[in-house]
């Protein structure tokens, strides 16, 4: 069995030294995932996000708290469920979103290179499958 899960993890952690080096203010590489997230689904519940984001609710509660200091995001009740937090992005954010899809392109571009179309078609369906896969199986184990 190659090493898949090493491999991902060495890209992974590499992107967050990039994303590091390079994200505007006083962003740090965790909260790319956030930006990208909260401004694609503004006013979801901190439980979707933490879904779709791949993180335990607590991870979530703290960094939205982190950011939310920052100035980033604003969190209010759900007025159709007072116990569910609704998260929108800040002017900040959305501002800072543009930067944080721009060093994810130049990321992407960068780690890409030489690689053909034909590769890339292939990869990414075979990345896919293993994502949701690895939802299955996660929502399985979150959900018992």
């Amino acid at each position: 069995m190659p090493k898949i899960m090493k491999r991902m993890n060495t890209v992974s952690r590499a992107q967050a030294l990039y994303r590091a080096a390079h994200l505007p203010g006083d962003l740090c590489a965790a909260h790319h995932s956030f930006v990208l997230a909260i401004c694609r689904m503004p006013g979801c519940t901190q439980e979707a996000l933490a879904k779709e984001i791949c993180l335990n609710k607590s991870t979530v509660t703290r960094a939205l708290a982190a950011l939310q200091e920052r100035g980033y995001v604003t969190r209010e009740p759900n007025p159709a469920d007072r116990r569910q937090m609704l998260v929108f992005p800040t002017d900040k954010m959305r501002q800072a979103h543009m930067s944080v899809r721009d060093i994810t392109r130049s990321w992407n571009e960068a780690l890409t290179e030489g690689i053909d179309a034909y590769e890339m078609a292939i990869f990414d369906a075979v990345l896919s499958r293993l994502e949701e896969r690895a939802r299955e199986l996660t929502s399985r184990e979150v959900d018992a």
